[in-house]
């Protein structure tokens, strides 16, 4: 999973990045009229002997909507403005000084927050009580508060004016890459949220960070629906991430597999609608039957409370910090315009019309049926996450274990290896041993991630959860993963042509380059494919993988919408609502493939507690993965990706465009996968 730090202070410090300025009535009223900003433009033009004023006036009126009384009266706004306006002659200069003002402190916000979160995050001891209340801290919390009182942020407003998305997509292609950046920094200074407001979303996003990264579960203390003990002693899995990739190990499992599937699922549905016994969870001392939901100490059935609504009170909580943002953001007043039309820069009906598009689409049963037939079997709710089309879904686990543990028994050796990764990949050596140099590995206390740096002087690092034997194979899968998301953050900072460009245009965009990484993982131990069906499986694994994210997409997206609707909502209303939902998906668009109605497996998903509308992304991620591969058919992979990844942040259709020539659409997966389909049967 991405925890990418960009993406984490885009939200909590400008969450409206890149959204429409204010237009409408704000919390604090607006000082400016029209008339004294046509008499500032004139005024600003005169001093400056400006012939063209279509710029300036964008920028006079976009600085008016962000003033307020309390920061002056209209005669001081118009005295800023003209003092205030760069010379045209001095704005690449002026616009280089930001990036270098911008990239130290988002750089040193940044090494902080990592600094303070990681008691929490790394396998460091003990938690104390006292480490939960730094990482709730956000160091960065007062800084658009303070930019606008200094009045740093009207002189960004002023004379680098925001455009909308619509307006990037129109102009952009004509643009340099100065003037994207340009464009970029346009985008720091769109609103006025109080530092409070900041501060109390970075307590509230460190808490689910908190709650997820602990919930785990101890599969040794699982009893089958015999009784038995199916799992090792020492397995212990957390939710989401982990159950779901020992289902997709034991697919290979051939004795007792599907037992195992079984038992998975059926603790993900007491996770879903929790009647998970509260204290089995992250705990080693009572046996838990998943089943029939019993639980023993020493032998002894006892009753126990179940979690009854914990899981869903985190997403109400991150739920009303949103809500409090809403009223400084007249122009997108959701958290789900901000997510979509600004963060993802793609409006969420058009994500919803895509989306439903795909899980409505003929191949669906076609693929469908081939895994029936390769599996022998009627479909189970849990093949959602069939791994069967994967060159490594008819290894033995343990034998990629033991590959793995003797080749990283811990984080400094998978560190060590990255460079010779890269080569492998065919990256030069020059390059290979700059990007390794710029990741560090760490230890995850909970599931993997990736945390890009955002200076040039920091390094990027890698979590992941490694056992005291060694990384796992399931480890090693997720490390891969990850480091692509590194290579990308590492290219995207360094490489981009100006700081105010670094990243992608969203974060679609680096799960692409992970799942490019994850989908080479046994090429880089060795061990290659040579099925020559080989491309046509690639081609289905990712169609399923869209198959099953879209739809578990679709829930996060319904259940934000179902809150918006229900304001008020408890967290046990909010629990039935995602039950409810996750079976109305289910229905619609699994149901007539399994043949089983109201599954609620689509609502598992740990990122709707610490990653509110993060799950998209994924879907997008493989669509783009696609596109990708199909480029990296007729263009060797190391030279496109160093090309690709440092475009920059482009709006989405213009990035697609430079890197492979084409947009976004289903047309190309779904065009392969039925080509793919036909070539198997």
């Amino acid at each position: 999973m991405l925890k990418k730090i960009a993406f984490i202070l885009t939200t909590i410090l400008m969450i409206t990045a890149c959204q429409q300025p204010a237009q409408k009535e704000s919390p604090v009223a607006e000082a400016i009229s029209n008339e004294k900003i046509a008499e500032t433009v004139k005024l600003v033009a005169k001093k400056f002997q400006l012939s063209e004023t279509v710029l300036l006036e964008k920028g006079v009126r976009h600085t008016a909507s962000l003033w307020r009384s309390t920061d002056g009266t209209a005669e001081d706004f118009a005295k800023f403005c003209t003092d205030n306006f760069i010379d045209p002659a001095k704005k690449e200069t002026s616009f280089y000084r930001f990036s270098e003002y911008f990239e130290s402190l988002y750089g040193h916000f940044n090494k902080i927050t990592l600094d303070l979160q990681e008691n929490v995050q790394l396998m460091k001891g003990e938690v104390l009580d006292i480490d939960p209340l730094f990482a709730a801290y956000s160091p960065g919390a007062h800084l658009a508060s303070d930019f606008y009182d200094n009045k740093i942020a009207f002189v960004v407003a002023l004379n680098f004016p925001y455009y909308s998305t619509e307006e990037k997509n129109e102009s952009g292609a004509s643009w340099t890459q100065l003037e994207w950046g340009y464009s970029r920094l346009g985008d720091m200074f769109t609103s006025r949220v109080p530092a409070e407001l900041n501060l109390k979303a970075g307590q509230v996003s460190a808490t689910g960070e908190a709650y997820i990264a602990d919930y785990n579960i101890y599969m040794g203390n699982l009893l089958s629906k015999n009784g038995q003990k199916l799992f090792p002693a020492d397995m212990v899995l957390l939710s989401h991430w982990n159950l779901r990739d020992e289902i997709k190990a034991n697919y290979a499992n051939k004795e007792n597999g599907l037992e195992k599937q079984g038992m998975i699922y059926a603790v993900m549905q007491r996770i879903i609608d929790q009647s998970i016994p509260k204290d089995v969870i992250n705990s080693g001392k009572q046996d838990w039957n998943p089943e029939t939901n019993e639980v023993f100490v020493n032998g002894a059935k006892t009753e126990m409370p179940s979690e009854t609504d914990a899981r869903y009170q985190q997403i109400l909580d991150n739920f009303h910090v949103y809500q409090d943002y809403d009223k400084y953001n007249p122009a997108m007043p959701t958290a789900i315009q901000r997510s979509f039309s600004a963060g993802m820069q793609i409006p969420q009906p058009e994500v919803e019309k895509l989306f439903t598009e795909f899980l409505s689409s003929p191949q669906v049963a076609e693929v469908a049926a081939i895994i029936k037939t390769r599996l022998g079997r009627d479909l189970q709710p849990w093949d959602i996450w069939y791994d069967g089309f994967k060159a490594r879904s008819s290894m033995n686990e343990e034998n990629l274990n033991a590959i793995t543990q003797k080749k990283y028994p811990n984080p400094k050796a998978f560190e060590a290896d990255m460079e010779n990764m890269l080569l492998k990949l065919g990256f030069p050596k020059e390059k290979a041993e700059f990007i390794a140099s710029r990741i560090a590995v760490d230890p995850a206390r909970g599931s993997g991630h990736a945390w890009g740096a955002q200076m040039k002087s920091e390094k990027a690092h890698l979590r992941t959860r490694i056992p005291e034997n060694g990384m796992n194979y399931k480890g090693y899968n997720i490390a891969v993963h990850e480091f692509g998301h590194n290579v990308e953050q590492t290219i995207s900072l360094n490489d981009v042509p100006n700081y105010m460009i670094n990243g992608v245009p969203n974060t679609a965009f680096t799960e692409a380059l992970a799942f490019v990484f994850q989908e080479r993982d046994l090429f880089l131990l060795n061990m290659n494919n040579t099925d020559p069906q080989k491309e046509s499986l690639k081609t289905l694994d990712i169609f399923w993988s869209l198959y099953e994210i879209m739809g578990v997409s679709l829930v996060d997206m319904k259940m934000w919408q179902w809150l918006y609707a229900n304001p008020n909502a408890t967290a046990v209303e909010l629990r039935d609502a995602v039950v409810q939902i996750s079976k109305e998906v289910w229905n619609s668009y699994y149901a007539p493939v399994f043949g089983q109605n109201d599954q609620t497996i689509l609502g598992i998903y740990s990122h709707m507690i610490n990653s509110p509308m993060y799950l998209p992304n994924y879907a997008f991620g493989h669509l783009i993965h696609f596109q990708l591969e199909e480029h990296f058919k007729t263009h060797e992979l190391a030279p496109e990706v160093l090309r690709i990844f440092a475009l920059g942040q482009l709006t989405p259709n213009e990035w697609m465009k430079q890197a492979v020539g084409s947009p976004l659409s289903n047309e190309a997966i779904l065009k392969a996968a039925g080509e793919a389909a036909g070539q198997l049967k």
